[in-house]
């Protein structure tokens, strides 16, 4: 759709940018769906609700896992929402990459409980449950290769994002897109490039972890490839500050 200077001028704008998406599609719908069910199977009571106080009070200690994941799936939510609202687009390529989220974000939901598990489960010295048991003389090499499985769901997903933000900037003309909206347009862009960027330093990480024997290697240490990713709220919100003033101002 080739938006015109009246069409354009008559769009509501939000913090400056003008939301061409206003009316949800069958493609927005369908990815709301699929991340409130995805959601769903990260709820705290597994097989059946609790029937005495201990049930309900080892249920509850899995509520920060819980919480986590919520956040982090509603992070990329969030971005796929603000695309959907900002460019309103709804063509071929838009409909595949936002069919891969889908994709990604469903088979991602079971390693991120799994790793997020243990890794508070490590943080609260056990007082969260894990739901990764790895032992035996192969630990540390299946410990790598979850965090594999992790990284390469998480960079899937900071990928689909990112091809989304960079097909509406080829459409830009099309768009009508003005020089704020640009700048913003490749600000996401780049956001889920240092998502993706930190999941490709996370697997180089656990590969290199599975050349070192496990005697060498102690505790701490084998969780070094997830390191990289608590290194995002700090790395992040710098670049977010750095583009947010350099943002063009709103044009008259």
């Amino acid at each position: 759709m080739q938006w015109s200077v009246e069409q354009l001028a008559t769009l509501p704008r939000e913090d400056g940018f003008r939301l061409r998406g206003q009316q949800v599609t069958r493609l927005e719908t369908f990815v709301d769906a699929a991340f409130a069910f995805a959601l769903t199977l990260l709820v705290i009571f597994f097989e059946t609700l609790p029937t005495s106080f201990d049930e309900l009070r080892e249920a509850l200690r899995r509520v920060p896992t819980f919480v986590f994941c919520f956040v982090l799936l509603a992070l990329f939510w969030s971005a796929h929402n603000r695309w959907s609202r900002r460019f309103g687009l709804d063509d071929a390529t838009s409909t595949v990459f936002s069919l891969g989220l889908v994709l990604v974000m469903l088979v991602y939901v079971y390693p991120l409980r799994m790793v997020v598990s243990s890794g508070l489960w490590l943080a609260t010295g056990g007082f969260v449950p894990t739901e990764l048991v790895i032992t035996g003389p192969g630990a540390l090499v299946d410990l790598q290769w979850a965090f594999v499985i992790y990284g390469v769901g998480f960079g899937l997903m900071a990928f689909t994002l990112l091809m989304l933000n960079r097909h509406a900037l080829r459409r830009a003309e099309a768009l009508g897109l003005d020089e704020l909206e640009r700048h913003d347009a490749r600000t996401d862009l780049v956001i889920q490039a240092i998502l993706l960027a930190s999941a490709l330093v996370s697997i180089a990480a656990s590969v290199v972890m599975m050349q070192v024997p496990p005697a060498h290697v102690g505790y701490l240490l084998s969780g070094l490839p997830m390191f990289t990713y608590p290194l995002l709220g700090v790395i992040v919100p710098i670049y977010g500050t750095r583009r947010l003033r350099s943002r063009p101002r709103v044009a008259a």
